[in-house]
């Protein structure tokens, strides 16, 4: 971040939250540092095998799942409101890559020749079982988002009326 040649392909670093109540997704995109094709398997693929397990068998345990990083499942949670998940990442290093999964912790990996080129970032892209719908609404992106801005150093935007990203 304090490098300012890396930030050539994004000068301005944001993350936003992007409701699309016509496709049920959840879109969360940042121009972070992002992902190489490495770190999606290494720190995405070989993880959600295992925690994802680990995870739905403690909550039909009935454990406290308060704490939800003591399984190491934080992104996992997604699977608690998502049937699937897909991370498209572009990092300075490397090509823009989309690593896609579902709820059985199945994943692929595959360059992105197609989508919409990120310059440098990520983007989440959360499809909501058809029970989540109230997380696409904006009061509870509203309280979620004025709830979390400790843990994070960025504003969260909430974007609205702008569906296309």
């Amino acid at each position: 971040m304090t490098d300012k040649s890396k930030l050539h392909a994004q000068p301005r670093f944001f993350i936003c939250v992007v409701p699309d109540k016509t496709n049920n997704t959840l879109f969360i995109i940042d121009s972070g540092i992002a992902m190489t094709k490495a770190d999606l398997v290494n720190n995405l693929g070989i993880h959600s095998r295992f925690e994802t397990k680990e995870f739905v068998k403690a909550m039909v345990a009935g454990v406290d799942i308060s704490r939800i990083g003591q399984f190491g499942v934080g992104f996992y949670s997604a699977y608690l409101v998502a049937k699937k998940v897909i991370v498209t990442t572009k990092h300075n290093d490397d090509e823009q890559y989309v690593w896609e999964s579902q709820v059985d912790g199945s994943f692929t990996v595959t360059r992105d020749t197609f989508g919409e080129n990120l310059g440098r970032g990520t983007k989440i892209t959360l499809f909501l079982k058809e029970d989540q719908h109230e997380y696409l609404e904006e009061h509870c992106l509203k309280d979620l988002i004025n709830n979390y801005p400790k843990f994070i150093s960025y504003r969260i935007s909430l974007c609205v009326g702008n569906t296309s990203k």
